[in-house]
């Protein structure tokens, strides 16, 4: 009796499976993992895959709000695009920002030095004088400077957005996560932004008088070495809490995150931690609940602002 091999008879076993009418194989892989919600303490908060332009997470995205010294992005946009020259020594001057006055630096008045610096200065330390300093030596001053802001953030589409000073310090330089997202886009396609506002720390040698100050990067994370930053930018003011724009490299795509309005000097930074570690493992860290009580407070006065609002516009 004639007998086949053990490999020929495994081969005519998968044929007759192949051709048999209602035989499915079996699909064994594991799966696929279903991600857990991302819990964070920022109000509002929006982060999307910057290949595909798909939303990845997003809370109360379209909410107006202060944005603090996250408006020093457009200043450096507004900066660069009227193409000044960036080793030219300028003045530190602040008349005409008003939002300034009684406000502490290191940096003296009427002191001088590069435009590059004071870009680095405004865009790493989040320097108040330097970013004013900026609007004042630009073409046409303070004035037009402001009105460049508003006329870029117009032409990028960032239809909440509105500025009425170059530092971030008003609570009247307002804008939205889903606007942000747009100006994080526009920053990307600077390299000197990209350069500056990532770097970790710096000294700034100033003239008339001379004298040599150490500024470091107020995100902590650029001195981490596991994090791919492209451009960042954190902010605060009272109106504002905690705030961060930032643009990073996670799992080897560029992810846009937008964070504002959260409680603690470092909560921010907690939730863009957050936000990588959900998207690399599906898993999110819990949010400390003296934050979530700060969200849950800032979300009611929202919804009390626009209940209000929205009764005005009915009454007229």
């Amino acid at each position: 009796m004639k007998t086949h091999s053990p490999i020929l008879a495994l081969l005519l076993a998968c044929a007759c499976v192949a051709v048999m009418p209602g035989v499915q194989a079996v699909d064994k892989s594991p799966p696929a993992r279903t991600p857990s919600p991302l819990q964070l303490a920022s109000a509002s908060a929006l982060v999307v895959d910057l290949n595909s332009g798909r939303e990845l997470f997003a809370s109360h995205p379209d909410v107006v709000v202060p944005i603090a010294s996250i408006s020093k992005l457009m200043t450096a946009v507004v900066t660069l695009d009227a193409a000044q020259p960036l080793d030219e020594l300028i003045p530190v001057l602040i008349h005409d920002t008003r939002e300034l006055r009684g406000v502490y630096s290191r940096v003296r008045v009427n002191s001088r030095i590069s435009r590059r610096e004071m870009l680095l200065l405004a865009l790493m330390s989040s320097e108040n004088r330097a970013a004013a300093s900026l609007a004042h030596n630009y073409p046409g001053g303070h004035a037009r400077f402001v009105a460049a802001m508003n006329a870029k953030a117009r032409a990028l589409g960032m239809r909440s957005t509105r500025f009425v000073e170059p530092t971030g310090l008003s609570e009247l330089n307002v804008s939205s996560a889903r606007d942000l997202v747009k100006l994080l886009r526009a920053a990307r396609q600077y390299p000197l932004i990209r350069e500056l506002s990532t770097t970790a720390s710096q000294s700034a040698r100033f003239q008339k008088p001379n004298y040599v100050q150490n500024f470091n990067n107020t995100n902590p994370l650029v001195r981490n070495p596991t994090w791919r930053i492209e451009v960042t930018k954190t902010g605060f003011i009272n109106e504002a809490g905690h705030c961060l724009a930032m643009l990073a490299v996670v799992q080897n795509r560029p992810v846009a995150m937008v964070l504002l309005n959260t409680l603690g000097k470092r909560s921010h930074v907690g939730d863009a931690t957050r936000v990588r570690q959900w998207l690399e493992t599906g898993k999110s860290a819990p949010v400390p609940l003296v934050a979530q009580r700060h969200k849950q407070q800032k979300l009611l006065e929202w919804r009390r602002t626009q209940a209000t609002a929205t009764t005005q516009d009915l009454r007229r």
